[in-house]
């Protein structure tokens, strides 16, 4: 029985771990079939919207790709493209889209929005990413830790997220790790931690596998995989920028970092863009105003060092996009996999 027929994506914790299972095991025969150029299109004559009131490359990408490799057909509507919430109401706005599409993957700032859309829709909607939450991205990491995880499962690793830890990426891993069960540790400066009333409830929840701290050396101990994001964008205010890296400086994953986890096999994760070098206007700026010459939030030397894992982590967006746009919106889908095997 397929329990993700029709239904919306807004955050990870809509979904069981059961349905997480699902996602992550078909988006492995997908990868698969793809590979061996035997993908089946599943979603032929479907339609699909997506409505991106922020810039994106590789979900954007992802969405896109995922759609035409399984038949199905994509509108592409940027910032200033549609009138929603401007000139038109949502609600209004759903109405129509209802009736022409099979279903929306909406990336914005404010989480309240897609909340409001999928209040109004009877299509699925996915979130590609607002302020506060960014399940499609955590559903591809999710997939890569599981490949490359050996001799135990996802829910016995450590993970230890590195830098700014209130955003979308934490927000969405302090959910997975509930779900999943899997050892967090929340790596940062106060200032950037997580709500207070969301520590509370992970350390009453989960406390034995969950960790808030200042402290390098004990959050990243005997980690499995060290996951960091991007610290700034270029919309950022310049005092901005100040105050948070002048923070987070000392949390840059570097390899004296990584020394501290007692791991010679560390894993490290990044979602992109990665300012690990100069080559990009925003990384060249940050390392002269910052004396960072050798990257920012990570170091080119540990970026280059790991970038199998981190491509691939980009790449399973692919799949498992596929696999989330598949189940909810086919009924019945039959799919055979030699290795069924759960998270």
């Amino acid at each position: 029985m397929n329990n993700l027929y029709k239904k919306h994506c807004l955050k990870i914790k809509d979904l069981t771990k059961h349905e997480i299972n699902q996602i992550i095991n078909l988006a492995e025969v997908i990868k698969k079939a793809r590979n061996k150029k035997q993908e089946i299109k599943y979603l032929k004559n479907k339609k699909i919207a997506l409505i991106f009131e922020q810039e994106s490359t590789r979900t954007r990408c992802s969405f896109e790709v995922a759609a035409f490799e399984q038949g199905a057909q994509v509108t592409y509507l940027g910032a200033g493209n549609t009138h929603l919430g401007y000139k038109e109401s949502i609600s209004d706005t759903m109405q129509v889209l209802n009736r022409l599409y099979n279903g929306i993957g909406y990336r914005g700032i404010h989480h309240n929005n897609i909340k409001i859309l999928s209040h109004y829709s009877k299509i699925p909607i996915w979130n590609a990413l607002t302020k506060k939450y960014h399940p499609t991205q955590l559903l591809a990491d999710l997939l890569t830790i599981k490949e490359n995880t050996i001799n135990k499962s996802v829910s016995e690793i450590t993970l230890a997220y590195v830098g700014d830890a209130s955003n979308n990426i934490a927000n969405t891993l302090l959910e997975l790790a509930l779900i999943i069960g899997f050892k967090l540790h929340l790596v940062a400066p106060k200032e950037y931690w997580p709500k207070s009333d969301v520590i509370q409830k992970m350390y009453k929840t989960n406390k034995k596998k969950f960790l808030c701290t200042e402290n390098i050396k004990e959050g990243v101990k005997k980690a499995d995989f060290i996951y960091t994001d991007v610290w700034v964008s270029m919309g950022d205010k310049k005092n901005e920028w100040d105050k948070k890296i002048n923070l987070l400086k000392k949390y840059q994953i570097n390899q004296k970092l990584l020394s501290y986890t007692k791991n010679y096999n560390i894993q490290v994760l990044h979602c992109l863009p990665a300012l690990h070098d100069q080559n990009t206007i925003i990384g060249k700026k940050c390392s002269t105003l910052y004396n960072l010459p050798d990257g920012i939030e990570i170091t080119n030397e540990i970026f280059q060092s790991h970038k199998k894992i981190i491509f691939n982590q980009s790449e399973n967006k692919l799949h498992t996009i596929k696999a989330l746009m598949i189940l909810t919106l086919k009924k019945n889908i039959d799919y055979i996999s030699t290795k069924q095997t759960n998270i």
